[in-house]
């Protein structure tokens, strides 16, 4: 619940040395698991680091705000909806943080962590009307281990589904390393060993059971946030980089959760999916490296080889190093 539009706020959530307590509590759970972090040459690596990989994360928004438990938090305690100007920023830093925990150095991801924690002490409360099998007055909190297992599982399905369409397909032993590798978070969020899936075949049986549960219900709260975070005040200005990520988004979710939406599907929305992907596909191919991968994670991969950063275009992408100041 951490990606969608709390602020990261130094000031706000250290009071008491809150932040330093998260930073120790994160760096002795991950001690204590046996488990590193991820590197240059790994699946997780190589995936993350495509820019164009982030058109899936719209997909992952609208399942994870398809959990009422999910939307009530997200909306009661963020800023999500707002203006064109307030998307992109979310946007921003939702980035900034995903490059922090994924090609920052230990102390950087650490310190990540801890700000996504201390966000999450804040976000609890109860349902006001029933949705779905949960009845009025059903708590909630961003420290739960059910739901933070859902947005994990929806970044993963998702994220999987926009680098295979967009970039090139994985082999399933792949596919299974990505999941095993992403599970690093357990120790991070402190979530309970084990409780995230390790591979695709846990991963599609978990969102089926999931969304056949009577948890994945869209409510009318989720429908609006689900409007703001498409279609933001004004944002036909940058036509060219919400068109295709509405379409994803739209079209790629299962098609229950589409109708729950409200969202129509039509075969021309197919035919318009299908350009836009190949289109990108195309243009990624074109473009050297240096513009289509994240600076970060040539950064911290060429320390790892003692080899020359690359050189990229100033202020183009935002820098690992400043940790996102919204979530």
């Amino acid at each position: 619940m951490e990606r969608h539009g709390e602020r990261f706020s130094g000031s706000a959530a250290a009071s008491g040395g809150v932040l330093e307590r998260h930073q120790a509590s994160a760096r002795e759970r991950l001690r204590a698991a046996g488990v590193t972090r991820s590197g240059p040459g790994s699946v997780s690596w190589r995936v993350n680091r495509e820019i164009v990989v982030v058109a899936g994360w719209g997909r992952a928004v609208l399942l994870q705000l398809a959990h009422p438990l999910v939307a009530a938090g997200v909306d009661e305690h963020s800023r999500f909806r707002g203006s064109l100007r307030t998307s992109l920023v979310r946007l921003r830093s939702t980035v900034g943080a995903m490059l922090s925990l994924m090609f920052g150095d230990d102390d950087e991801a650490l310190a990540t962590t801890a700000r996504i924690n201390a966000i999450h002490d804040r976000v609890s409360g109860r349902l006001c009307d029933a949705a779905g099998v949960f009845p009025p007055g059903e708590a909630y909190s961003a420290h739960h281990a059910e739901l933070l297992r859902w947005v994990h599982a929806t970044l993963l399905d998702s994220i999987l589904l926009a680098y295979e369409r967009l970039v090139e397909p994985l082999a399933p032993e792949e596919r299974d390393r990505y999941c095993s590798e992403a599970a690093i978070m357990e120790p991070l969020l402190d979530i309970p060993a084990g409780l995230l899936p390790r591979n695709t075949t846990e991963l599609a049986a978990y969102v089926g059971e999931s969304l056949g549960s009577g948890r994945i219900a869209v409510t009318d709260r989720s429908r609006a946030l689900a409007r703001a975070a498409l279609f933001p005040p004004r944002w036909r200005l940058l036509w060219p980089l919400f068109r295709p990520v509405q379409l994803m988004t739209i079209g790629l979710l299962p098609e229950a959760v589409r109708r729950g939406y409200g969202f129509e599907w039509t075969r021309n929305d197919d035919h318009a999916l299908a350009r836009w992907t190949t289109a990108l596909k195309w243009l990624r191919r074109l473009i050297p490296a240096v513009i289509r991968q994240w600076p970060s994670s040539r950064r911290r991969s060429d320390a790892a080889h003692g080899g020359h950063r690359l050189p990229s275009p100033a202020g183009l992408l935002p820098r690992a190093s400043a940790a996102a100041r919204r979530s």
